[in-house]
């Protein structure tokens, strides 16, 4: 078997992460507390270090580590000093002010918490009462906080992105369903050893960047001030907007254009991943149904709260959005398959509801109007799986690839079946069409598939149109994810060689069988099979799902009542980093940069 250049150890790597080589020759010695790494991948190292001793990250200038690696190869382990009552309470108000921004409170909402804490301690461990004098939780000093914390965050993506042998963007510019004027640009990267990272980018105001070539330029800084080439860019995916797909000013053109390079990618683009759900139903919603539905649920919410059947609506819709919520985000809400078929479920109720109030009945005995709320329901719903299969993160694009292909063929046997007129898939749409079925005469037309076709064979087209450049790739997928079953006769002449000894090498074919795609990926050899491990990081770094969209819209609208406040860019960035990330601030580099500052 090849030697593999990710298991051998790398000198630079004892002063980055304080590691030896051992004299056995196997696996990474720390210096620090003299464990051994027994598995020598970049990522073992790292994530030890992180893990155990991040702390000597105070050490940063190259004469301070060196002399550090120099102290503890003679044994001599630099005391660090213990954190002072002061520094503690620092880090008490550090962690509650990432708290606040996570569950979108107010930034003065820090005295509160404080109260409360007081009256607890009183009765609990009246010793400890004088102890919140020294954490500051004033207003201005979590606001601070808050952009301290976004700044060690950030620090950290851009020290991860000098890594990143390719990366692929993100652009969404529906989250901010309420508003309108923001663009969430993500980032994912992959190193050498396939390590994937999703994270926040910035956040772009599109009232200050209104022309594609000001966004652009806004982009472009972004990427810089990471370190990020556009020669290592592989993808972009983006919502179906004109902003972004317009055909000859949408920002998606300017992009790959400025991509274009001797030593670069081809930028594979692909749309309407994210908010799938939301975007489409504006291809399928004939009848304008969202719309009177949500002027029923104001009403509901309104005038009837107290009423038992409608419980599980109204906490399915504080669950989303709180308790306030205006009328853009109700209507995205409602867009959702879940939500829809929830209130198909209760439209008895709601009839009832509306009689009991004076309120329209006329829907209920429109029989067009009817037919077009079953058939959206079930159309929301199937749209709603593929959205649930999209959520899905670290199985790669591949896997995202075959589930929309899988869509596209379930379309073409909905197409089928409604030309025959046959609902088995269409489970509301049977239900409504039965109900009508016994109030009218035997002769008489519930419905018109003509009609129903016309929007399947809308939305065909929209699929087909958003991912077209994934087909254009598709070998490349199917060589990412499964190398061993994959025809060399099939396979680009430059790859044809590296697959053939791929696949007679039986090591190689023992560690595909029992290790996950990225784990044996990570574990090739980029010196005997560069072309493949390059194919692997391009195929990686493909956004593989729409989960860190989804969770910077759920955060949204959760909280759109404290985001509807006065907030600066800045804080508004910072608030979005902290919801998103899954890096851990470095907690101690943050009370002792305080505690400089102040000094």
């Amino acid at each position: 078997m090849e030697v593999d250049e990710t298991e051998v150890f790398r000198p630079e790597w004892t002063q980055r992460y304080l590691v030896v080589e051992p004299p056995e020759g196997e696996g990474a010695l720390c210096l620090v507390c003299r464990r051994l790494v027994v598995a020598t991948r970049e990522r073992d190292v790292r994530r030890h270090y992180e893990a155990e001793h991040d702390h000597y990250e105070r050490y940063v200038e190259e004469g301070e580590r060196a002399a550090l690696v120099e102290r503890l190869r003679q044994g001599d382990i630099p005391v660090l000093a213990q954190l002072t009552p002061e520094e503690r309470a620092a880090r008490a108000g550090l962690g509650l002010a990432r708290l606040l921004a996570l569950k979108g409170r107010g930034w003065g909402e820090g005295d509160f918490v404080s109260q409360c804490m007081e009256v607890m301690l009183r009765d609990v461990l009246p010793d400890h009462v004088s102890v919140l004098d020294s954490i500051d939780l004033s207003p201005e000093v979590t606001r601070q906080r808050v952009l301290n914390i976004d700044k060690n965050l950030r620090s950290q993506l851009f020290n991860r992105a000098k890594d990143f042998k390719a990366y692929s963007l993100a652009l969404d510019d529906q989250a901010f369903v309420a508003y309108e004027n923001y663009l969430l640009v993500f980032v994912r990267g992959v190193s050498q050893d396939l390590e994937v990272q999703e994270e926040l980018l910035t956040i772009i105001n599109l009232t200050h960047h209104f022309s594609v070539g000001a966004l652009m330029a806004a982009i472009l800084e972004a990427l810089q001030t990471a370190g990020l080439s556009l020669q290592r860019m592989v993808g972009l995916t983006t919502t179906h907007t004109l902003r972004m797909i317009g055909e000859n000013s949408g920002l998606v053109s300017y992009m790959r254009e400025k991509a274009v390079s001797p030593n670069s990618w081809n930028v594979i683009h692909y749309s309407g991943f994210h908010h799938l759900e939301l975007l489409s139903s504006y291809d399928v919603d004939v009848n304008q149904i969202i719309n009177t539905i949500s002027e029923w649920i104001v009403l509901i919410k309104t005038r009837g709260v107290r009423r038992p059947e409608f419980q599980s609506l109204l906490t399915e819709s504080e669950s989303e959005h709180g308790e306030r919520v205006n009328g853009r985000c109700l209507n995205n809400w409602l867009r959702r398959g879940k939500t829809l078929k929830l209130i198909f479920s209760l439209r008895k109720e709601i009839e009832a509801f509306l009689v009991s109030v004076g309120a329209t009945t006329v829907h209920f005995t429109d029989k067009q109007w009817l037919c077009d709320f079953g058939f959206l329901v079930d159309i929301m719903d199937h749209l709603r799986e593929l959205s649930e299969l999209l959520g899905v993160s670290k199985v790669f694009a591949a896997a995202a690839f075959d589930h929309i292909c899988t869509f596209e063929l379930k379309l073409n046997l909905l197409q089928r079946h409604m030309e025959e007129k046959n609902l088995t898939h269409f489970v509301a749409f049977q239900e409504v069409v039965d109900e009508l079925a016994q109030h009218l005469k035997e002769d008489e037309k519930v419905f018109d598939p003509d009609r129903y076709q016309v929007v399947i064979c809308r939305l065909q087209k929209e699929f087909e149109r958003h991912f077209k450049d994934l087909r254009f790739i598709k070998k490349d997928l199917e060589l990412f994810a499964n190398p061993f079953n994959f025809k060399p006769e099939f396979a680009p002449i430059s790859v044809k060689m590296e697959l053939t000894k791929l696949q007679a090498n039986t090591n190689l074919w023992d560690e595909y069988r029992n290790k996950d795609l990225g784990k044996f990926y990570a574990g090739l050899s980029a010196d005997s099979y560069p072309i493949i491990k390059g194919v692997a990081c391009k195929v990686a770094s493909l956004f593989d799902s729409n989960q860190i969209c989804e969770k910077a819209f759920s955060y949204l609208t959760r909280n759109q009542h404290t985001l509807s406040q006065p907030l600066t860019d800045d804080h508004l960035h910072a608030l979005f980093r902290i919801a998103t990330t899954e890096i851990e601030p470095h907690w101690d580099d943050l009370v002792r940069g305080r505690n400089e500052c102040n000094q």
